[in-house]
């Protein structure tokens, strides 16, 4: 049975915003960051039904690579072209994709890693 209510995420956002402050990354960036590894994260719990993602972080001079992984096999959809406005779902991907440089993913042994990338300076 899936917990009603997301897991806390907050501790990791703030450690990935002082990490990349303190790597001298751009706050534009690190806001888009913060946003796409937040969707991410709670897709992963919405739709994977993953109690409790784990999340891989590389952060390189100039490109960050945030990874979810979760315990569901499959694959995240295309993105629809268009969507309900009134809709409550259905728009993550899209912001992912406009908010990163890079975004994919792949399969593992017991579930899914989903990825995206920013560079530092875009």
């Amino acid at each position: 049975m899936r917990a009603l209510n997301p897991p806390d995420c907050s501790t990791f956002r703030a450690e990935l915003r002082a990490n990349l402050r303190s790597a001298g990354w751009p706050p534009d960036i690190i806001a888009d960051a913060e946003l796409a590894f937040h969707e991410l994260y709670i897709n992963a719990w919405q739709h994977a039904g993953s109690p409790a993602p784990s999340v891989l972080v590389f952060l390189r001079p100039a490109t960050l690579r945030v990874a979810v992984c979760d315990d569901s096999p499959d694959l995240p959809p295309e993105p629809r072209t268009s969507t309900d406005p009134y809709a409550t779902s259905g728009r993550g991907l899209h912001l992912i994709r406009a908010l990163t440089h890079r975004f994919g993913a792949h399969p593992t042994k017991t579930g899914k890693v989903i990825w995206f990338e920013l560079d530092a300076a875009a």
